[in-house]
């Protein structure tokens, strides 16, 4: 097979990798790529956000499947567009990708599904949201209803806080995400991830995740796209994961068919988890960024069957392979993220590192320049790696972290603490 992935982070580098390793794989083409990606596969100039350009290059190129990694490609309906040229895809159309494109429109969703998830308004009016707080009181979250790139969230614990959010997001920071806000109720217990796929009706767990969000050590400072993951979930018990499925994601599923709009991708599914029980707090309509490194890791080349049968319809005959194995990611950044950052820092000892089914560096925000490895993003490297424990897995991806000579970069230091 010809394989195109759309994307050019570390959530795509993570996919290609799993993705190659399948002996179905002939040629994989990424676009665009990083430095990373491109030691693996072709990487190719394209704007990923216009559909007939993606089915154009897609025809030329005979590809015969297209997964797409972020967001933004899928609520600008490139996976109509590919659907409707024929051409085999993983990733939901646009209208079923506003269950994140649109924090309104999943909480509509939510109701009508009968969801447990947090009270919440909708405001296009920062004096009437600003009421809305004050009456409330705090803490209280408050949210862009558009697409943020993972940023668009403020978890405030005093009504000044809330207020100070309300302004940047009406004053149109982050993009044009502040259009809009709800704001929620504050949910008290621990956050986890779960992720499902879907090919329309049929739903398939493939596992479970916790982020760490903010930028600092303890989980302090403000948030991020994510500083480090780990799978599975130690807080997502068996009895948690089966009510969480029946309570949340198909009731979610059967909804969204219902309406005419049936998802066919992964859903994300961010809950919180309080007294066993757990409740949502949003939908995210691909895998998550660091999350999907954790994933693939544990995964490997079964993740390209399992998400090919997801495109093609055919769920319900097929099961995941655990091993009984954990894995942690550590995001290396540049100094100053998530705020102002400086690019084409030099990055070396990469090549030092070893690359196998239990230790991989994947590439987040990356460039080639004259043979080097420079930085050219935020988030920068995702240091991944697998073991029998999750002690053992941290001790792993640390050790790898210790080895890069990076001296624009920094990390946290305590990825995985909740769990050890």
């Amino acid at each position: 097979m010809n394989i195109l992935i759309l994307g050019g982070g570390g959530r795509e580098h993570a996919l290609a990798w799993a993705v190659k390793q399948n002996p179905k794989c002939d040629r994989l083409i990424v676009a665009p790529g990083n430095a990373g990606i491109a030691m693996i596969a072709e990487c190719a100039d394209l704007d990923i956000l216009d559909g007939a350009a993606v089915v154009n290059f897609a025809e030329e190129n005979a590809v015969d499947f297209v997964i797409i990694g972020p967001e933004a490609p899928l609520a600008a309906g490139v996976a109509d567009a590919l659907r409707g040229a024929a051409i085999s895809v993983f990733g939901p159309s646009a209208a079923a990708a506003r269950l994140e494109a649109s924090k309104a429109f999943t909480k509509e969703i939510c109701d009508a599904a009968g969801v447990p998830t947090a009270a919440w308004a909708r405001f296009d009016d920062r004096e009437r949201a600003a009421a809305h707080v004050r009456a409330r009181g705090a803490p209280i979250v408050v949210k862009a209803d558009g697409l943020a790139a993972g940023k668009g969230v403020t978890v405030a614990m005093t009504v000044e806080e809330a207020l100070a959010a309300l302004d940047q997001l009406f004053g149109g920071d982050p993009g044009t995400a502040g259009a809009a806000v709800v704001i929620e109720e504050f949910m008290e217990g621990e956050e986890a991830s779960l992720f499902v796929l879907c090919d329309g009706t049929e739903v398939l767990e493939i596992g479970t995740a916790q982020d760490h969000k903010r930028v600092g050590e303890g989980d302090t400072g403000p948030n991020t796209g994510g500083m480090g993951a780990y799978s599975p979930a130690p807080v997502l018990t068996g009895a948690v994961l089966e009510r969480a499925m029946d309570e949340i994601v198909r009731p979610t599923v059967a909804e969204m068919a219902r309406r005419g709009t049936p998802f066919q991708g992964v859903l994300y599914a961010g809950l919180m988890i309080a007294d066993d029980r757990a409740r949502l707090v949003e939908y995210n309509v691909r895998f998550g960024d660091p999350e999907a490194q954790v994933l693939m890791m544990r995964l490997g080349a079964q993740a390209l069957d399992l998400i090919q049968a997801c495109a093609e319809g055919r769920l319900a005959g097929v099961r995941p392979r655990w091993a009984a194995d954990h894995a942690l990611t550590v995001v290396m950044a540049a100094e100053g993220y998530p705020g102002a950052y400086r690019k084409g820092s030099q990055i070396r000892g990469l090549e030092t590192l070893p690359e196998d089914a239990s230790h991989m560096v994947f590439h987040a925000g990356t460039a080639e320049r004259d043979g080097r490895i420079v930085a050219a993003g935020g988030r920068v490297l995702n240091v991944t790696a697998r073991g029998a424990s999750l002690r053992e897995a941290r001790d792993r991806a640390y050790a790898m972290v210790d080895r890069i000579d990076w001296p624009g970069g920094f990390c946290r230091r305590d990825i995985g603490w909740r769990a050890l």
